[in-house]
């Protein structure tokens, strides 16, 4: 192990043993991965705004709209365990900034295939264009490398909330975007794909000049050293091992919430272009609900270091609740109720992301940490996956009624799977 610490840079050795440049370089980690998620908000907002419409619109039926939602999440699955392979192995920088120039080049893709009309070009690209989905959530994990244990939630939170201006921004620039799209002899709907392109390529290299030194490769090195210096100390090596309860939990909560999220989400825009809302309209509720999303983290971060993660991923089942049945009974050609209805959705997932996130930061050690957070990401975003590839076939079987009271009731199983984990395991 002496060899291996002796292994690392010069440069990266200071930081290893200087704590005020730990906290100097956390600080420096924390912008340059907001600066990113601005532009990563920017780009993931596409996808959730126009993708079932453009699947319909190529597609011509209704019946496969989820399916790119599906893609996404699918791709997005296969990227958070790339992505979470090479941060453990090379450090953050490469890991994200490779994924978001993959996401990159797949926005490229879905506009390609709009142009030439292309099924198959378009489920490709939809595939890779959910790289950019995985990296901005990975990014998240960024900003706890030299955190504080007591404010490691508050942390994720900082990272997540400015993905909000980008987010926010790119739903209500569909029509700007289309426009430019059609102006250059493109389907309006492959604007924000454009953007999409642009603002993920820009994040990737953003990452991959600023990130240095790697925050993750400090941290592993800061908790090698740490180890070594209290090898005959038992009760520290049983701090360090892997917590399996928190892993479970945190995975549990993070896959059901983003199952609910995805499904409802996904059809919302079809589901308001049958009542008569038009794209700006479709822009509006989405934009609010990705707000909702990322805007409370502060808050949330908060809320989950003072009083735990367990209390904040009820909160989650129960916010959930309330968004799934708003969605199903209220009226759809109201405004009003479907921006309620998404912003509860938004809210109900951020707490369940930042509350699983700060379980899984705390059950793992650096030594598997990033190992760890891309494995349950490729979890979630399968969850996602299925969600949004069923949404569609539910609401044209039955309706959206159905798929949002669906989500309703997975939202509430999550307080006794929640349950069920901790008696299981305590």
């Amino acid at each position: 192990m002496e060899n291996k610490a002796q292994s690392l840079s010069p440069s990266l050795m200071d930081y290893v043993n200087v704590p005020e440049k730990q906290r100097q370089l956390h600080a420096k980690t924390l912008k340059v991965v907001i600066l990113s998620q601005i532009l990563a908000g920017a780009g993931l907002a596409a996808g959730v705004t126009v993708g079932a419409l453009l699947a319909k619109e190529m597609l011509g039926t209704d019946r496969y709209a989820g399916i790119p939602s599906g893609l996404i999440t699918l791709g997005s699955a296969a990227a958070a365990y790339g992505v979470g392979r090479l941060s453990q192995r090379w450090g953050r920088r490469p890991g994200l900034a490779i994924g978001f120039m993959v996401g990159g080049l797949g926005a490229i893709g879905v506009v390609l295939s709009a142009l030439l009309n292309s099924i198959p070009l378009l489920f490709i690209s939809m595939l890779l264009y959910g790289a950019g989905t995985a990296t901005n959530l990975q990014a998240r994990y960024a900003g706890t490398d030299l955190a504080l244990p007591a404010h490691r939630a508050k942390a994720i939170s900082m990272a997540m909330v400015f993905t909000t201006f980008g987010a926010v921004a790119g739903p209500n620039l569909v029509t700007l975007t289309g426009k430019f799209a059609t102006s250059l002899g493109a389907p309006p709907l492959s604007g924000p794909f454009m953007l999409a392109a642009a603002a993920y390529l820009i994040a990737g290299v953003v990452l991959f000049v600023f990130l240095r030194p790697d925050p993750f490769l400090v941290a592993k090195a800061v908790a090698e050293k740490q180890r070594l210096e209290s090898i005959a100390d038992d009760a520290k090596r049983l701090e360090n091992a892997a917590n399996k309860k928190g892993i479970i939990i945190g995975a549990t909560v993070m896959v059901l919430t983003q199952i609910v999220m995805v499904a409802i989400m996904t059809m919302t825009p079809v589901h308001m272009q049958h009542h008569g809302h038009g794209l700006g309209a479709v822009g509006i509720v989405i934009g609010i609900h990705v707000a909702a999303m990322y805007l409370p983290s502060l808050v949330t971060g908060v809320l989950v270091d003072k009083v735990g993660h367990i209390a904040m991923s009820y909160v989650a089942g129960f916010t959930l609740l309330l968004s799934g049945l708003l969605a199903a009974f209220g009226p759809g050609d109201s405004m009003a109720v479907l921006i309620l209805a998404l912003a509860l959705l938004g809210l109900g997932w951020n707490f369940g992301l930042i509350s699983g996130t700060a379980a899984v930061v705390h059950a793992t050690p650096p030594q598997i940490r990033a190992k760890t957070q891309g494995t349950i990401d490729v979890l979630i975003a399968l969850g996602g996956a299925s969600g949004g590839a069923l949404s569609g076939m539910v609401v044209a079987q039955s309706s959206y009624t159905t798929l949002s009271l669906a989500g309703a009731f997975l939202s509430l199983l999550l307080i006794p799977v929640v349950l069920w984990v901790r008696k299981k395991k305590g």
